[in-house]
C-alpha cells in the first residue's frame, strides 16, 4: 500500500531563507531530528550514524575503516565502494551538524564536526586519488568554522565569555595552520569565515567587556619582537591546556 505524506508537507512548509529543523520522538520514544528541505523531510538519528545503519556492524563507517586499518596496515588504499560510502557519511554528518547548530545543541555540533574532521584525516592518508582528497579538503575550513563557532557558544553558555573567546582563538589558529600548510597564508586575513569568527570574538569582547586574550597578547608580543614576553605567554597558554581543542582525529 502506498502511503502519502502530503499532510506532513502542509503542516510544515519549506522556508528557503532559514534552516527548518525540529526534534521529535520515534514510536519507541527515542529522540530524532527532522530537517525540512525543499523536496521533503530528512529524519536523522541523534547518535551513531545519522541514517541509523550500522555499516559492517559498526556504529559508523569511520569506525569500520579504523578497524580495517588495524587489520590491513597503514599502506592500504580505499576502493571505489568505500569512497562512495565515505561520501555518504560526510553528507549525513553535515546535515546533522547543521541541525545541531540551529537547535543550539552546540556540544553535539562539536562532536559531529570532530567526526568529520577525523574522517577527512583518514581520507588524506588512504585516498586512492588526489582529486578525491581535494574534493573533501576544500570543505575543511568550513567544518573548522562550524566547530569553532559551536565550541565558543558552548563555552559562552557553560563557562564564560572569556573562555568562548579563547576557543575562537584556538579555532582561528587551526584555520591559519591550514592556510600555511597549503602555502596560501596571504589569503587568511581576507577569508570570509575568518572574518566572521573575528567579528564574533569582537562582539563578545564588547558585549561582555572582556580584555585581550592571551593569544592576542602573544601575537602582539611577536609582532613587537618582545620574545621574552612571548615565551612567558606561550608557557601560560600551555599551562591552561591546548588552544586548539580536540585534534581532527578525535570523534
Amino acid at each position: 500500500m502506498i502511503k502519502y505524506i502530503d499532510d506532513l508537507f502542509r503542516d510544515w512548509e519549506y522556508d528557503p531563507e532559514n534552516v527548518s529543523v525540529r526534534v521529535c520522538e520515534g514510536d519507541d520514544g527515542r529522540e530524532l531530528i527532522q530537517l525540512r528541505i525543499d523536496m521533503g523531510i530528512l529524519q536523522l538519528e541523534v547518535d551513531g550514524r545519522p541514517d541509523g545503519t550500522n555499516p559492517e556492524g559498526f556504529d559508523t563507517f569511520y569506525d569500520f575503516l579504523i578497524a580495517e586499518e588495524l587489520s590491513k596496515g597503514s599502506d592500504w588504499e580505499l576502493d571505489d565502494e568505500q569512497c562512495a560510502e565515505i561520501d555518504r557519511e560526510f553528507v549525513q554528518f553535515y546535515h546533522r551538524r547543521v541541525s545541531w547548530l540551529n537547535l543550539e545543541r552546540y556540544e553535539l555540533a562539536v562532536r559531529d564536526a570532530d567526526h568529520t574532521l577525523g574522517l577527512m584525516d583518514f581520507c588524506k592518508v588512504h585516498s586512492p586519488d588526489d582529486q578525491w582528497t581535494v574534493s573533501h579538503e576544500q570543505y575543511r575550513p568550513f567544518v573548522l568554522y562550524h566547530r569553532t563557532r559551536a565550541d565558543a557558544l558552548a563555552a559562552l553558555i557553560d563557562v564564560s565569555a572569556e573562555e568562548a573567546m579563547r576557543r575562537i582563538d584556538g579555532g582561528l589558529n587551526r584555520i591559519r595552520s591550514l592556510f600555511k600548510e597549503h602555502d596560501v597564508e596571504e589569503y587568511y586575513d581576507d577569508d570570509e569565515l575568518v572574518a566572521q569568527l573575528n567579528e564574533f570574538r569582537e562582539f563578545l569582547r564588547n558585549k561582555y567587556d572582556v580584555g585581550r586574550t592571551l593569544h592576542e597578547q602573544l601575537t602582539e608580543a611577536i609582532e613587537n619582537e618582545e620574545y621574552e614576553l612571548a615565551a612567558k605567554l606561550r608557557d601560560q597558554i600551555g599551562s591552561e591546556g591546548s588552544e586548539d581543542g580536540p585534534v581532527g582525529g578525535q570523534r
